[in-house]
């Protein structure tokens, strides 16, 4: 009864945010009011609506996207951000967006948004093929959060060298995005990354049942019949769709994937996939919309990083100082 009531008020908080989120900003706009000007008509349409369901699409993706590497890594602080999943994608990006330093000027122009978030999931993917070749190897949590931060240094690094041979439009274009914005994102892109999103979501979900034997341990997930191997082929393709489409979009987002996964298990009292699937889902996509309308309440509009890192980065430093053990 308890969690029929936390999925009710999720939704209900859902909607009430979303609403917040349209109407608020440097200029306050009431989505239901009548008379509004051709101009608040194209702020409301054209930038706070696309804005306001990007939000929630990267809530979404990158909190289910932090509980699959929770489950599959077997620790507590995976994430996109942390191992390195985000610094592959923005390598991804780097190159596309920043390849006419290396003579490619026509690919840049004509890629689009498609070529860009296909660069960055090809980036996630490759960065979290890595770590888990070396997770087979290194059982210690500790070690493979260092692996992980190690490749994502590598990534970065590469990207660096990029940039020191990029013309000065092109570094600015990419410094930019670096920073996290959700308001870049426009009705055209919005299409592709809903198509990215609910690919990523549908796999989610069908993967619940083998993310809840990988729970209990891989040998005991071999005996309910879970396909270990090729579960881990379909997490990897599931994450690196969710967090490299976000990230091609909206650019890096810290520590809503490490943290949103604890939330949703710490109020439910469980480790069921069956419910912290949805959990995530609804708690990730309220986070960002609160992010979202943190970041534009002022005069000047905040990196969407930058807040999102004042959420979790606290409920890091809880889990390494309170000894909090993967569910």
């Amino acid at each position: 009864m308890k969690r029929t009531v936390f999925f009710i008020l999720m939704l209900l908080l859902l909607a009430v945010l979303t609403i917040t989120d349209i109407s608020c900003g440097q200029v306050f706009i009431n989505p239901f009011g009548q008379g509004l000007s051709d101009v608040e008509q194209q702020i409301w349409f054209n930038l706070r609506l696309p804005r306001a369901i990007t939000a929630i699409l990267a809530g979404v993706a990158l909190s289910l996207s932090g509980l699959m590497m929770q489950t599959l890594f077997r620790n507590p602080l995976a994430g996109p951000y942390i191992l390195g999943v985000s610094s592959g994608a923005g390598l991804g990006v780097a190159l596309v967006t920043m390849c006419s330093a290396f003579g490619f000027r026509a690919i840049q122009y004509s890629v689009g948004s498609f070529g860009i978030a296909l660069a960055a999931i090809i980036g996630a993917n490759l960065v979290l093929l890595l770590v888990m070749s070396v997770a087979r190897k290194v059982r210690s949590n500790v070690s493979l959060l260092i692996v992980g931060m190690m490749i994502g240094s590598i990534a970065g690094a590469l990207v660096s060298v990029v940039q020191n041979f990029a013309n000065p439009d092109s570094l600015k274009l990419f410094i930019v995005w670096t920073l996290g914005s959700l308001s870049s994102v426009g009705w055209s892109e919005l299409q592709v990354l809903t198509v990215i999103v609910l690919i990523g979501l549908i796999m989610s979900v069908c993967l619940i049942k083998p993310l809840n034997g990988l729970a209990l341990g891989e040998n005991y997930a071999r005996g309910l019949g879970v396909k270990v191997e090729r579960t881990r082929t379909a997490i990897v393709l599931a994450t690196g769709l969710l967090s490299g489409g976000i990230t091609a979009f909206c650019g890096p987002i810290a520590f809503v994937g490490v943290a949103v996964p604890h939330i949703a298990r710490g109020i439910l009292r469980t480790a069921n996939h069956q419910l912290t699937v949805p959990a995530c889902a609804l708690v990730g996509a309220n986070l960002l919309l609160v992010c979202d309308i943190l970041c534009n309440l002022g005069i000047y509009t905040l990196p969407i990083s930058t807040i999102s890192a004042l959420f979790g980065a606290p409920i890091i430093i809880i889990i390494l100082t309170s000894n909090i053990k993967h569910l």
